[in-house]
């Protein structure tokens, strides 16, 4: 039997009186690739963080032992440890942007690894961090290694991350949450690229998820976590063909499902919305005087129709244009050219109070609900804000009435009210930002990507949530996403969008099972499917 490279037994970390990781134990061998999968709040990357020693001050861990190879990493004083972290252990945070330092060059952050693990010249390092950059597929190396992190796109930022990982020449490299915020073609370049670099290192990769159609893509064991315990482990194949344990039945039987979209009547409802040569630029400023001297054109002539009562799924690549669509539609910034027509009245032409009162009948649901809400403000209150602003003369005892009817319609308690944002879950923010949307009754709801940062089965919830709401009251949904699965599930028709342009638009399983556009090819392409 194959050595392990590392191995945990009973490993506990406890918060307080709360027990965080219980008790597990687990092994990765040399070159394999294991997944730690669960929902956020099972303890994956607490574990990940515990074998690292880089649990924060509160958290108590208790350990049998914690080995790679045979060097028991429980017992090494803590300055050897820090030589063996970045060196034989690599580590890809989930958030990019939150990991890199924004004011060094991406060039000086790579060289830090090589700068304090290995004896090598400036120019060695300098050729070197080159090499990396090369390797992960990084273009034009020489001049990105001058740039700064917001100078790169998500999928760029996220490689640089890797390179830094894998400066150190690892023999173990963790990689937490690797492709949550990308774009599917994106994720599919990366999880490639990982794949590729393992290949070529021998390295074994660790793997923290919560999405079980790209692990079930990349991983040769899986673990699956639950309330801080290793509920089940097996082989990748056997997993999948049959899974044991009723929450991993759960979790599988959570993930949208790509022909959920097969047999959908098509609506035959009157066109709510109808956008007509619809343009979103953006000016490019140069110079002592910013004087404009170009446009990006985010949203170029975009025309589309959206009936009542149906969903409109906007799907596409980060930078496409579709949240700036959803913005530019709302009149939340500018739009250069076009027309909005909700309902018969162009948005575009309305001015003041009378602004105000038609923006009631179109809403939005953003992406990160904890960001788009006041953490200092009540719950209730943020809900109430959309009447006391759009209609001012309600009472306030009517809004309070109204208030706890919305929380009743997301399936949340009506004590939610007289609490913050910070004290509930993700998925529960998401549901008080509907909740919000919903309180001055539109017609058509905005949801710009509103289960992207979701465990799978909460995104599951949302989902339900979203369809019976429409079927209650008859919403429109405008809903911009790059996750096809979601489209699968909800939407009725979808319209493709690639560099500001619509490329292909029609019902949803016309467009998602008989592709006309190479683009929208290449999209599906990309989709994670189960394997097994």
């Amino acid at each position: 039997m194959q050595q392990s490279l590392l191995t945990v037994v009973n490993l506990t970390v406890t918060f307080g009186e709360s027990k965080v990781v219980d008790d597990i134990s687990f092994n990765i061998r040399p070159g394999e690739t294991f997944a730690l999968v669960g929902e956020s709040g099972s303890g994956k990357s607490i574990t990940a963080l515990s074998v690292l020693r880089l649990l924060p001050p509160a958290a108590r861990m208790q350990a049998h032992s914690i080995a790679l190879q045979n060097q028991d990493l429980l017992t090494i004083p803590e300055i050897d440890f820090c030589k063996l972290r970045g060196r034989r252990i690599g580590f890809i945070f989930q958030d990019p942007m939150s990991s890199l330092n924004p004011v060094m060059t991406i060039g000086q952050q790579v060289a830090e690894v090589l700068e304090i693990h290995f004896q090598l010249s400036a120019e060695e390092v300098r050729q070197r961090v080159m090499e990396l950059l090369a390797q992960v597929e990084i273009p034009d190396p020489e001049r990105r290694i001058q740039e700064y992190p917001h100078q790169l796109s998500g999928g760029q930022r996220q490689r640089v991350m890797i390179a830094i990982a894998l400066a150190g020449k690892p023999e173990l490299l963790i990689a937490d949450e690797p492709t949550t915020a990308l774009d599917v073609t994106i994720q599919a370049q990366i999880l490639t690229l990982l794949k590729k670099l393992q290949r070529e290192t021998g390295m074994a990769l660790w793997l923290i998820s919560h999405d079980l159609a790209l692990v079930s893509n990349i991983a040769d064991r899986i673990a699956v976590m639950q309330n801080g315990g290793i509920v089940e482990t097996a082989n990748t194949q056997d997993f999948f063909k049959q899974a044991q344990h009723p929450y991993s039945l759960k979790l599988l039987a959570a993930l949208p499902k790509m022909d959920s979209c097969i047999g959908k009547q098509p609506q035959t409802n009157a066109p709510l919305l109808k956008v007509e040569n619809f343009k979103v630029y953006y000016p490019i400023r140069k110079g002592i005087f910013k004087r404009v001297v170009g446009h990006v054109k985010a949203v170029d002539g975009v025309d589309f129709e959206l009936r009542a009562g149906s969903t409109l799924a906007l799907v596409g690549e980060s930078g496409c244009g579709k949240t700036s669509m959803g913005k530019g539609l709302l009149n939340l910034i500018p739009s250069e050219a076009g027309k909005v027509l909700l309902n018969g009245a162009d948005m575009t032409q309305l001015q003041g109070e009378t602004l105000r009162r038609k923006r009631a009948e179109m809403q939005i649901v953003f992406q990160d609900p904890f960001a788009a809400m006041n953490p200092r403000m009540l719950v209730g209150d943020i809900i109430a804000e959309g009447i006391t602003a759009l209609r001012p003369e309600t009472p306030t005892d009517e809004k309070q009435r109204r208030v706890a009817e919305l929380l009743q319609q997301v399936d949340l308690p009506a004590e939610s009210a007289l609490r913050y944002p910070h004290e509930f879950s993700g998925g529960q923010r998401q549901r008080i930002c509907i909740a919000r949307a919903l309180a001055v009754e539109p017609k058509l709801i905005i949801c710009d990507e509103p289960t992207s940062a979701l465990d799978v089965s909460v995104q599951a919830q949302i989902i339900e949530l979203l369809k019976n709401l429409q079927k209650q009251q008859g919403l429109s949904y405008l809903l911009i996403t790059h996750n096809l699965g979601v489209v699968a599930e909800m939407a009725d028709e979808v319209a493709v969008m690639y560099q500001g342009k619509i490329v292909e638009h029609g019902l949803v399983e016309q467009v998602l099972m008989q592709p006309r556009h190479e683009y929208t090819k290449t999209l599906l392409s990309a989709v994670p499917q189960l394997q097994g």
